[in-house]
């Protein structure tokens, strides 16, 4: 089942700015579509409340919501789907643990890992980390927009449709030369929610990807 996969993904991090909550009401008044909460810091009950409230916003704006790992939570609450970071996950298993109706995101780093979500049943895929980011640190290779042109052109050869965004250390200056490489969107968190007015900050992405 194929599913629309939003162009400007925008990622919830623990931050002292703004609550999970805060962010995703600043960022849906902005014109955000798709949410990804991102907290791996606060137990089931805690992240179910952030979770409820989150999806009464999404709900009112019409966002999707994604929530990263945590899909033992899936039908607690009024989540669209999951995204996986863990690149060594059975998406196969994962998929039949869900079922079709969710939307399931993978993360990679490399080619081959882009054609084993594809191959597995994901329906999009992280790809990064783009550049430096303190937001989820990682020792795995920077892909710059060589990395993101090459993953392109291979997905080409190997007659493969699958969905890129990338993420990871992102900028408002890196959106267009990132798309012109051939990719469907990006996800942003820092850059977003850490700028000084985080309205404005994701009206800035949003006119760049559009």
């Amino acid at each position: 089942m194929k599913k629309f996969i939003e162009k400007l993904h925008f990622i919830t991090h623990d931050i002292a700015q703004y609550t999970h909550i805060e962010q995703t009401q600043l960022a849906c008044e902005a014109g955000a579509k798709w949410i990804q909460y991102r907290c791996l810091s606060k137990t089931d009950d805690d992240l179910l409340a952030d979770i409820n409230q989150i999806a009464a916003i999404c709900d009112d704006w019409g966002a999707t919501l994604i929530v990263t790992n945590h899909i033992h939570l899936k039908g607690k609450a009024d989540i669209q789907g999951f995204h996986l970071e863990d690149m060594d996950a059975d998406f196969i298993a994962l998929r039949n643990q869900i079922g079709e109706e969710f939307t399931l995101g993978g993360s990679a780093n490399t080619v081959e890992g882009l054609i084993r979500l594809a191959n597995e049943g994901a329906d999009y895929a992280g790809f990064g980390p783009y550049a430096s980011t303190n937001t989820k640190p990682n020792s795995f290779p920077l892909l710059g927009l060589a990395g993101y042109t090459t993953a392109v052109e291979q997905l080409k050869i190997a007659n493969i449709t699958f969905p890129i965004l990338a993420v990871g250390g992102i900028s408002l200056p890196d959106v267009g030369p990132l798309l012109q490489t051939g990719i469907d969107g990006i996800a942003v968190s820092s850059a977003i929610a850490q700028a000084e007015d985080l309205y404005e900050a994701y009206q800035d992405f949003y006119k760049q990807i559009e």
